[in-house]
């Protein structure tokens, strides 16, 4: 069942909200910049935007948009957004409200807190459970949406509940991780992502005295010299997951334009049985009988989960390819990146061309991951 009052959540001691503040003492500019809220730096200028510290003020922002009829764009760290060159028309959200609370091992934390900081401070207080999450840019608030995961973990696995504001409703509800309905890259809140406003996350995490959670992904196993469902302490697992990161330009760097980018750019496809088959076949007759792509079960209906960085490379398009603004990262085919230069349509053009070479050689069309604004793949 879902909590849920009109204004306040429910005791929740720092983050306790009420309902009667004002928007005069929040931020607001017109004819604002969001390329700079991005982390593909991307994007042309919003009608409006309004930086929200607490949750009263982003409830506030979003009631003034909806009771105005005016268009909402709800952004926290920008790292999963593509933001059309004509910008937004309308109120762009900026969620910036901080919040961090360990009670033994549970957690909550405020939307705008920058995720990768908390993941450093659980693992500082000992705690497991979204330690190979570290350096995934972005907020607390996004990592439910989009069902954030990395190295063998999920925040799915460690969500507890979701404050959020029901824009139908008009109030402040708390949904259940059952609730949130949350599958390989998605959620409810993906979903119906003109319905809800995260205003914060709860996580239940573990004390294993300083280890981490079990090693799940065979590339983390393999860096830390361990077997797959060992632990290690936790800083280590941390640190190694932050150096793989790194290497694949995955750790946001201004210094560096591989990180100019929305990390991966496209979900790992789902193939039925069928879909697997033909694609098996497709393989086959372009790189040879003997090839066998990357394959994970991905459900009891015999579905198959593929790697999308894997069919990326072997349609062609390698590490740095491209020769305008808009390229492939040089250390991982799966981030689309700006050189420096790129607009929005240079990047979408970029995409476009990988998805037809990849449907071409393979008969799998990729989705994209970042959410689109104004604009379509």
């Amino acid at each position: 069942m879902w909590s849920s009052s009109p204004d306040d959540p429910g005791d929740t001691g720092p983050f306790r909200t009420g309902g009667a503040r004002t928007l005069e003492p929040v931020q607001q500019l017109n004819d604002a910049p969001l390329a700079p809220l991005t982390t593909f730096r991307l994007g042309g200028p919003a009608t409006r935007l309004v930086t929200a510290t607490t949750d009263d003020e982003v409830i506030a922002a979003v009631r003034e948009a909806d009771a105005s009829g005016t268009p909402l764009l709800v952004i926290g760290g920008g790292s999963n957004l593509v933001i059309g060159d004509k910008g937004f028309d309308g109120t762009a959200l900026h969620v910036a409200t901080t919040g961090f609370s360990l009670d033994g091992t549970r957690l909550e934390l405020a939307a705008g807190e920058v995720w990768t900081d908390a993941v450093a401070r659980t693992v500082e207080a000992g705690l497991a459970g979204i330690e190979c999450l570290a350096g995934i840019p972005g907020s607390a608030g996004a990592t439910p949406i989009q069902n954030v995961g990395a190295y063998g973990q999920d925040v799915s696995a460690t969500v507890t509940e979701v404050v959020a504001y029901d824009r139908r409703a008009e109030e402040t509800v708390t949904l259940t991780n059952a609730e949130c309905a949350f599958s390989y890259r998605h959620s409810r809140f993906k979903d119906q992502p003109d319905r809800y406003v995260v205003l914060r996350v709860r996580f239940e995490l573990e004390d294993a005295d300083g280890m981490s959670a079990p090693i799940a992904y065979p590339e983390t196993a393999r860096a830390l010299g361990v077997e797959a469902g060992d632990r290690v302490p936790l800083t280590r697992a941390r640190e190694t997951v932050l150096r793989l990161r790194a290497g694949k330009g995955m750790v946001l760097d201004p210094e560096d334009h591989d990180t100019w980018s929305a990390g991966s750019f496209f979900t790992n496809p789902i193939l039925t049985a069928e879909q697997y088959a033909t694609f098996l076949t497709r393989v086959a007759e372009r790189l040879g009988p003997e090839t066998a792509p990357p394959a994970y079960p991905a459900g009891a209906d015999g579905a198959v989960k593929t790697s999308a960085a894997w069919l990326i490379d072997k349609a062609g398009f390698v590490k740095g390819y491209g020769s305008g603004p808009a390229r492939i990262s040089t250390k991982h085919t799966l981030a689309l990146t700006n050189r420096g230069e790129a607009t929005t349509e240079d990047l979408l053009a970029l995409a476009r061309e990988v998805v037809a070479g990849v449907r071409d050689a393979f008969g799998v069309t990729l989705v994209n991951e970042p959410v689109t604004v104004g604009v379509r793949l």
